[in-house]
């Protein structure tokens, strides 16, 4: 499974790429029909927010920890410190990683928004096994 993620280099300029959430097939009962499960990972805290209607531009910033974010509706354009701009729509999540340097550039929909934020200390890095 593929996640896209804005990340910082040590030289403190933001970038995306993709990862890949390895995933293995589970059912959920003895009748169902198995599906695509990512490991567990370790997360700290869960918030849902509601960014208002009209909020266009969030200003240059970075995440104190890194957050995987699923926008639940709206949309968001994303810039990082190197130019490039990614449109990250409803039903996507986003892991938002760039602790440090520059940050990165939020551009939100015109419409109200939902997103939930789920506190990753760790990343989506995968625990001993």
């Amino acid at each position: 499974m593929k996640c896209l993620r804005i990340y910082a280099t040590p030289d403190g300029e933001s970038h995306f790429d993709e990862i890949e959430l390895p995933t293995t097939k589970l059912s959920v009962h003895p009748d169902a029909t198995p599906f695509e499960v990512t490991a567990s990972y370790p997360a700290s805290r869960v918030r849902i927010t509601r960014i208002p209607a009209g909020m266009r531009e969030v200003a240059w910033h970075k995440v104190p920890e890194p957050n995987l974010t699923v926008r639940l509706d709206g949309a968001v354009d994303y810039e990082t410190s190197d130019g490039e701009v990614r449109h990250v729509p409803a039903g996507s999540f986003v892991l938002v990683a760039d602790t440090h340097g520059k940050g990165h550039l939020s551009r939100h929909s015109p419409e109200a928004q939902t997103v939930i934020w789920i506190s990753l200390p760790n990343g989506l890095d995968l625990p001993p096994a």
